[in-house]
């Protein structure tokens, strides 16, 4: 970055051409298409590490004919990871059965579910850079030792993955708490998208695990994931900082303009959080909820798609690697697009806050609910099943203009806390949607029970759109506001601008 010294200065590397916002963005992208890669490489390693039909898809599945064509042979139901086409290089393989392997995938959210509400809270009080950069840097670690715990025994990895999760479930809600402090209001939206590279991380990781674990075995997989987590961490720790009073390299231009444009909404101060407040407040309620019902949709469809394709339209999507990653691509296309329009509303007045906010949540939601409908009574045509599932994801990418970034416009200053309980919620429906899956197709994979599922994936979807339409608002709330006489953390901390006196 150039400075203000008088005299031209040439930009010495990359990271002096780029503004400190800019390098903000690239790195939360790449953090979070990397977080989830942390997060789903077990999910694509396993099939490669369990010995091949041990004591597994023994059980007798009924599948009737109401979609026509042959009975696919059983498969596991619950299991949701795609078999690799290519070949596997021989290697160590454990004899982890049905229920072994699903309490390995699953015991992940034990651990994240306990710390979003915390993490959104710790990034509050010490800032967002520390919580989302030492998750990372933990959950690395832990990646590269999972090779070591599963030759340990099973019990190790399930600890191991729920020491995953832990870290993981903290990164999310840390994100906010940076947002309030970095990114002016009008262009919140289209940073919020950048959580969504989270999709983008799930479409490239699985076409390049599978290419790993053809090439060089299944605990590569691990080994490169890790240190890929391990060189952005360091990467993190030296070119982000919590608030642009912090940052040695900005400009004063850059500065002055976003705390100018942030105001006094956001407080670099610690405070209590006004719990009674919060927990009273229909739209806090009503981000909560609308969250929920939106990761619960996202979450049925995407784990349980394959099942589906298997075992009514007897295809299995996953192994078409064009399909399977057009919906994660398509989210997170939708979400830069939508939120880009949101931000440009915003800025030029087109709408209100609320209005804004309302508009783009109900998109996201109504017509997923939609698609889902068309699957109650077109669900045995293969080419509107495939289209009814990729529009019902990528158009759930339009949350990041809605709903998502709500918490930083009625209450910057609790924005991690008021995330970290919506995603806690959200987690908890990941895991209902799988017990509400299994319960309805259990031993009976039907088409008949199959359109119960799509009924009620429909029904939440629209259940979240009219909370929020209802209750959500784009005000600023009055609980926002915190005392005077709490100590300001970053006071001690504070670079001075180069105008100003130190």
């Amino acid at each position: 970055m150039a400075t203000t010294s008088g005299k031209k200065s040439f930009p010495r590397n990359i990271t002096d051409r780029l503004t400190c916002r800019q390098v903000l963005n690239i790195m939360v992208i790449l953090g979070f298409m990397f977080n989830y890669m942390l997060r789903v490489n077990l999910t694509i390693a396993i099939v490669a590490m369990v010995v091949p039909g041990n004591k597994t898809d023994q059980h007798h599945v009924v599948v009737d004919s109401e979609c026509g064509g042959p009975a696919p042979t059983p498969v596991n139901s619950s299991m949701t990871t795609p078999a690799p086409t290519q070949e596997i290089p021989d290697g160590v393989r454990f004899e982890w059965d049905e229920y072994e392997q699903n309490m390995i995938l699953g015991c992940f959210f034990w651990g994240y579910v306990l710390t979003e509400l915390p993490g959104g809270r710790l990034a509050e009080i010490i800032g967002g850079h520390r919580v989302f950069g030492y998750s990372m840097l933990s959950a690395s670690v832990l990646t590269l030792l999972t090779p070591l715990s599963a030759q340990i025994g099973y019990v190790a990895v399930v600890v191991l993955r729920v020491l995953l999760g832990l870290m993981l479930g903290a990164s999310w809600p840390a994100i906010h708490p940076m947002t309030a402090r970095w990114i002016p209001p009008t262009e919140r939206s289209k940073f919020m998208s950048n959580m969504m590279a989270s999709s983008l991380g799930a479409a490239i990781t699985m076409p390049v695990c599978g290419y790993l674990i053809a090439s060089l075995g299944w605990e590569s997989v691990f080994y490169v994931t890790g240190v890929v987590g391990l060189l952005w961490s360091i990467a993190w720790f030296f070119l982000v900082f919590d608030s642009p009073a912090q940052h040695p390299r900005i400009t004063d231009e850059e500065r002055r303009y976003i705390e100018n444009s942030i105001g006094s909404a956001t407080s670099h101060k610690v405070h209590r959080v006004p719990w009674l407040s919060i927990l009273t407040s229909p739209c806090v309620w009503a981000i909560i909820i609308t969250h929920g019902a939106s990761v619960f949709g996202y979450f049925t469809v995407v784990n349980q798609l394959p099942t589906y394709m298997k075992h009514i339209l007897h295809f299995n999507i996953k192994e078409n690697g064009l399909l399977s990653s057009l919906p994660y691509l398509g989210k997170y296309v939708f979400a830069v697009l939508t939120s880009a329009l949101a931000d440009y509303m915003l800025r030029n007045n087109k709408f209100s806050r609320t209005v804004t906010r309302k508009i783009f949540t109900a998109f996201a939601l109504v017509v997923p609910s939609i698609t889902m409908i068309g699957q109650v009574f077109l669900g045995c045509d293969r080419a509107a099943s495939v289209t009814f599932f990729t529009v019902a994801l990528t158009v759930n990418g339009a949350v990041c203009g809605g709903y998502l970034g709500n918490g930083l416009d009625i209450a910057p200053n609790f924005s991690g806390t008021i995330f970290g309980m919506a995603n806690t919620l959200s987690s908890l429906g990941g895991f209902l949607s799988s017990v509400m899956v299994g319960t309805l197709t259990q031993d009976n994979q039907t088409y008949t029970q199959w359109r119960k599922v799509f009924g009620i994936i429909a029904g939440t979807y629209a259940g979240g759109a009219l909370m929020y339409t209802v209750f959500g608002t784009g005000e600023l709330q009055p609980w926002n506001k915190v005392d005077d006489n709490i100590e300001d953390k970053d006071s001690k901390e504070k670079i001075p601008l180069r105008g100003d006196k130190a």
